[in-house]
């Protein structure tokens, strides 16, 4: 059994809730016992980017003990490296069991967590925005890498972003289930040839 929480705040995009609540479903009916637990600064309903309401089952003062974490991005992303609520939470989680996915990445700067640490994050910059996030990855202190995912030893680990939200849950679930669990799940969600494909372009 594992048990992965998967970290909310409004202005997350769906797309990353997908790639790790999703594929941990998916994961299910191959291994028994995962499950993802959504939390948020508290719990009930989180707005997501394009308007979509999701609901985190935990807050941060409740949330249960879990295998990994999952941090998610979207353009709420920016509110969040000044929300002394979530920094701090993140800062209480061991740092060898803490990923990221996406722009959830800077928010994982933004806590200090990624200082002298490579990492990686959405490689282009979106409309209105005036460099890549993978580029503010180095002014926070880490050292920046356009990748598909980026687990030095001791943690956190990084996925790049928006899509590769999939790249980093199939990750976890290989590091948590075993390669051949991981490659597995990867076939039942149809995205094993672009799991290798990611990998070989990224690095």
């Amino acid at each position: 059994m594992s048990q992965i929480g998967v970290i909310l705040y409004d202005g997350v995009e769906p797309i990353d809730i997908g790639g790790t609540v999703g594929v941990i479903s998916m994961a299910s009916r191959l291994v028994p016992g995962i499950a993802a637990v959504t939390v948020a600064k508290e719990a009930g309903p989180v707005r997501c980017a394009g308007g979509l309401t999701v609901l985190a089952t935990h807050g941060f003062d409740d949330a249960p003990d879990c295998d990994a974490w999952i941090v998610t991005g979207g353009p709420g992303w920016r509110v969040q490296t000044e929300d002394e609520a979530m920094l701090g939470f993140l800062r209480r989680l061991d740092p060898a069991r803490l990923a990221s996915v996406c722009t959830g990445a800077l928010i994982l700067g933004a806590a200090g967590l990624l200082e002298g640490r490579p990492a990686t994050t959405r490689r282009n910059a979106s409309p209105g925005e005036a460099e890549a996030p993978v580029a503010l990855l180095s002014r926070m202190g880490a050292e920046a890498r356009p990748a598909q995912i980026v687990d030095p030893p001791g943690g956190p680990a990084t996925g790049g972003g928006v899509s590769l939200a999939h790249d980093l849950t199939l990750h976890l679930i290989g590091r948590l289930h075993g390669v051949a669990t991981r490659d597995a799940v990867a076939r039942l969600i149809e995205y094993d040839r672009a799991f290798v494909a990611n990998r070989a372009a990224l690095g």
